[in-house]
């Protein structure tokens, strides 16, 4: 949100109150509370009168962490929403002394400067990474009456920004506004499916506001040299992460917001999809199933998509029997194949659904405040959202898919949750549904998951996730949502992934190929590439099948060969996810992540690292050609070149490197002194020597 004009006046309409400075402390254990007042500093008590104050309270959640909590008026939260958190109450260390007070936890300290103005200063092991300081803390009033609470760090000469969800915009966040609000919007605007209140800076620390709620960021776009987040209410919470570098600050992230499981071997092979509005039967499962297998294409999954169940009744949960009149046989015929099933579902009940009329009449669904069910047409006419705030109607929900899986479905794919109304909104529990809107999310896709925990074991669990919020790496995986079918969509679907894993997401999928419109045999080719190098691969569309032999014969090689060549990677693949499961550091990962002290790796988001040994360069070109940047691997294996795994090619390291690739290749590097294929029975030149 931006209130001013200029560096000196406020926009019409709006109200500023800043927090002068620190007028009075009390320490206890674990806790310092300081009280400032607004506009100007006390120096007498007739001051004391009519001007309010800002209480803020400085805990630790987990040693490194330091949480300030800004409030203006206290509010009962006990209808708030909130993230589930993992507070240890570590010990902390508070001081005073004539120019302020420190507060520590681990490594991480905040200076708090006593006198006319507020001053917190953040270092961490010494090193200060984080400042906020003169007309920082503010109180906000916009035009509609609506009191915002503000805050403002320094954003440093040379300091970059990253993350902040699911993001299709530049991966740097620099100069962006940002809006923490779920969207159904596809991948082509600002807006996003999954939007997480946390970020990293290059300076080696994170910021996260705890709430579910709109928060705002404005990125050097309000003030050049700040970075404002505010939220509306009467407080806020935000938390400054400290760590040596970005993998130990997503490390202590993951710590307390959850982990991102282990995932199923199968997964990570080749997902194919009916599509979304194609048309489908039982028959035409089986011949695309049967076509790759004809075709030497290893198939790990089917999914499923909407049009299994008859169309104005998503969802019902029933098969169309005049498409699929025996899906148990199908399923079962499908699992002797090694095949596993994914099929579609949202948290929508259509009016014509027959679940409308039995959800309605034990309350399982969202209402508006006259105690009707909340209804509209957009998607299904006359379509309900089920309450997840209803523990009845998680029930109710859990065991319509329960009965599904008893015929042989696998998981489920969880589209949707992000078109979840505000107003004139009551949930069972009485939860604010604003602050609902993007937490809807979280209850919806963790209801699947533990489903398919249950029934298949943790082991065995998964979804394929559109929506998510704060906590949702621990229900996997998400999907990047509806991107179109050229070059830039492919690219603005990376951006996208590589900023989620900086937000404690630790995998990631795209429809490859695009979802909207018909892909080029081209461009086929290279998004298969690219989407069988990442940490999980599916084909999927919106009015076009997307099995291989529809975009010619080559397309049918590159899709075998990458297809192999990822499953001869398995072993790998499940090393780095033990070490996304333990540390939260995504199993793709921008540059900046893996080399943090490389500053041409800063800004790189057409290039990744798949786990810590393998460089992924996408090609974006019809021509075929690549620019792509090879770091330094440092160590003991400085200066050494890295080694192209599909063609023995070797990459001087430090520069740039600019080539063109047959649809056969890519830039897949190996850092130097390692081996990706090491554990694997089947080599990982699969490719090169099919090509033989």
């Amino acid at each position: 949100m931006k209130f001013l004009d200029g560096d000196w006046l406020v926009k019409e309409g709006y109200s500023v109150k800043y927090a002068a400075n620190v007028y009075e402390a009390s320490l206890e254990e674990g806790k310092l509370t300081l009280y400032c007042p607004f506009t100007e500093p006390i120096h007498h008590p007739g001051q004391t009168l009519d001007g309010g104050i800002l209480t803020i309270e400085v805990t630790s959640p987990r040693p490194n962490i330091i949480t300030t909590r800004l409030i203006n008026f206290r509010e009962d939260r006990r209808s708030h929403p909130a993230f589930s958190l993992n507070d240890t109450h570590p010990a902390v260390i508070i001081t005073e002394n004539d120019s302020g007070w420190t507060f520590t936890s681990g490594k991480l300290s905040l200076t708090i400067a006593s006198g006319d103005t507020i001053d917190f200063s953040y270092r961490y092991d010494g090193t200060l990474v984080a400042h906020s300081g003169w007309r920082a803390k503010a109180l906000i009033t916009d035009p509609q009456g609506v009191l915002h609470v503000s805050e403002q760090l320094d954003l440093g000469v040379g300091e970059k920004i990253y993350g902040l969800g699911e993001r299709f915009t530049n991966f740097v966040k620099n100069g962006q506004s940002v809006e923490i609000w779920n969207r159904d919007g596809g991948t082509g605007t600002d807006q996003a499916y999954k939007n997480i209140p946390f970020y990293l800076s290059n300076r080696n620390y994170g910021l996260f506001v705890d709430s579910p709620g709109d928060v705002s960021f404005e990125i050097g776009s309000e003030k050049v040299s700040r970075i404002q987040f505010s939220l509306p209410g009467q407080e806020m919470t935000y938390s400054v992460i400290g760590g040596g570098n970005l993998k130990e600050i997503l490390n202590t992230y993951t710590d307390l917001t959850g982990k991102p499981p282990l995932l199923p071997d199968w997964s990570y092979g080749l997902w194919l999809s009916t599509s979304f509005t194609t048309d489908y039967d039982q028959k035409t499962v089986m011949r695309f199933v049967d076509g790759m297998s004809d075709r030497g294409i290893p198939l790990s999954v089917f999914h499923f998509d909407c049009r299994w169940m008859k169309e104005l009744e998503w969802c019902n949960f029933e098969w169309d029997r005049d498409k699929f009149p025996n899906p148990q046989k199908m399923l079962s015929d499908l699992h002797k194949r090694g095949i596993k099933v994914c099929v579609w579902i949202n948290p929508y009940i259509a009016q014509k659904s027959p679940l409308f009329i039995e959800g309605a009449k034990k309350g399982y669904f969202i209402h508006r405040k006259n105690g009707k069910i909340w209804q509209w047409d957009k998607w299904q006419a006359g379509m309900t959202i089920v309450d997840f705030t209803n523990p009845a109607a998680v029930t109710w929900y859990q065991n319509k898919l329960r009965n599904l899986m008893k015929q042989g479905v696998d998981c489920f794919k969880t589209d949707f949750g992000e078109r979840i109304p505000t107003d004139d909104v009551a949930y069972y529990d009485g939860s604010d549904p604003k602050e609902m809107h993007n937490y809807y999310a979280y209850l919806y896709n963790k209801a699947v998951y533990d489903l398919v925990a249950q029934e298949r074991g943790a082991d065995q669990a998964i979804v394929f996730a559109r929506s998510a919020t704060v906590g949702g790496q621990k229900f996997p995986v998400h999907w990047g949502g509806d991107c179109s079918s050229n070059y830039p969509s492919m690219a603005e679907s990376l951006r996208a992934g590589l900023s989620f894993g900086m937000s404690g997401f630790g995998y990631w999928s795209h429809d490859i190929a695009g979802f909207e419109d018909r892909p080029s045999p081209d461009l086929y080719k290279r998004w298969t590439q690219f989407g069988l190098l990442s940490s999980h691969s599916r084909y999927h569309g919106s009015t076009e099948y997307k099995v291989p032999w529809l975009y010619g014969e080559e397309a049918v090689e590159v899709t075998r060969e990458f297809t192999k060549l990822k499953l001869s990677l398995l072993p790998y693949l499940k090393r780095m996810a033990q070490e996304t499961h333990e540390s939260g550091v995504p199993m793709m990962r921008a540059m900046v992540l893996e080399f943090p002290d490389d500053h041409s790796c800063e800004d790189i988001d057409t290039q990744y690292m798949l786990g810590d040994d393998l460089l992924v360069a996408p090609v974006f070109r019809k021509d075929g050609t690549a620019d792509f940047y090879v770091p330094d691997a440092g160590g003991n294996q400085a200066g050494k070149p890295w080694r192209n795994i599909l063609t023995g090619q070797e990459y001087e390291p430090g520069k740039w490197h600019k080539q063109q690739f047959d649809y056969h290749t890519l830039p897949l590097l190996a850092r130097p002194g390692t081996n990706p294929c090491s554990d694997s029975q089947s080599s990982c030149g699969q490719v090169e020597r099919e090509q033989k």
